[in-house]
């Protein structure tokens, strides 16, 4: 495939799919790097990026519950009796 017919495809495709497209050839690049430098994965794995561990306490404050939360609810009376 030149890349001029890619280019053609590439440009009729929607939205949606160009972004599905690009992150697959993201990977694909990404890869093609861990094999050309030796630190690719053997037998078909994914990479895996590492996250920093969230903090605790991190998301103090940002849910609030409301202070009938442990009331029972009004649908199911009937099967509490």
């Amino acid at each position: 495939m030149t890349e001029q017919l890619f280019i053609n495809q590439y440009s009729q495709l929607p939205e949606k799919l160009k972004q599905e497209l690009n992150a697959f050839l993201e990977y694909l690049v990404f890869k093609y790097q861990m094999e050309k430098t030796g630190t690719g994965k053997k037998d078909n794995q994914k990479p895996t990026a590492k996250k920093a561990a969230p903090k605790a306490g991190f998301l103090k404050g940002a849910f609030i519950m409301s202070p009938d939360f442990d009331e029972p609810l009004e649908d199911f009376k009937e099967y509490m009796a």
